[in-house]
């Protein structure tokens, strides 16, 4: 049986529904969330979340496919089914204070990336101006590492390879799932949005130079 929706502010789950439904709109026009593929998700305070309803078309969302969870990823006030993957979300929140916003992808070249980096582990960037764009970064001289974690549809068995990354002292800003997609987070929509357009971009970038490269 579902929760008891606690008492949360109408008008503030409008707004994250709004905003989520929004950013889902554009990404879904970029070609980002294919066959219903992806799952976005907000903070409301520091017990609740919003997300997306599970089998949506990201294209097409509007308040009524946003659903409310715990930070355990179980339903609030809802017999909708949220994504499989909402542990992944409730994790960051858990894991980083200051994420508010959780977006994960499935572009092509997210997915061909993690794909092409799995036997490796992660992707390596390096000497990138646009790194500066993740939070914290403040020079191409910087070296940021997007970890790919094998897929699974054992979501605590995913969860656990994220911890151990955390708890090994890594910095983490963002992962790949391989043959899947990516995750990425920020304090609200517009730095998660500029994450997750940056990683794009380097992750491309990094495609063609193994193309181009003899």
């Amino acid at each position: 049986m579902p929760k008891l929706l606690p008492t949360v502010d109408p008008t503030l789950l409008a707004e994250r529904a709004d905003a989520i439904a929004g950013a889902a709109r554009e990404l879904a026009a970029f070609g980002w969330t294919p066959a219903t593929s992806s799952n976005f998700s907000m903070r409301i305070d520091e017990d609740l979340a919003a997300i997306t309803i599970s089998g949506r078309d990201k294209g097409r969302l509007g308040r009524d496919d946003i659903m409310v969870v715990d930070m355990e990823g179980k339903a609030v006030g809802s017999d909708h089914r949220p994504s499989a993957e909402t542990g992944l979300h409730t994790q960051v929140y858990r894991r980083f204070p200051d994420a508010n916003v959780v977006l994960h992808t499935h572009s092509r070249t997210q997915s061909v990336a993690s794909r092409l980096f799995a036997s490796q582990g992660q992707v390596h960037l390096e000497g990138w101006e646009l790194q500066k764009a993740i939070s914290g970064y403040t020079t191409h001289e910087s070296v940021l590492d997007i970890p790919v974690f094998p897929n699974t549809q054992h979501m605590p068995e995913l969860e656990a390879r994220v911890d151990a990354w955390i708890d090994a002292g890594k910095p983490l800003y963002a992962y790949l799932i391989d043959g899947h997609g990516i995750y990425t987070w920020g304090r609200d929509m517009a730095e998660t949005r500029r994450h997750l357009e940056a990683l794009e971009f380097l992750l491309g970038c990094e495609l063609d130079l193994r193309r181009l490269s003899p």
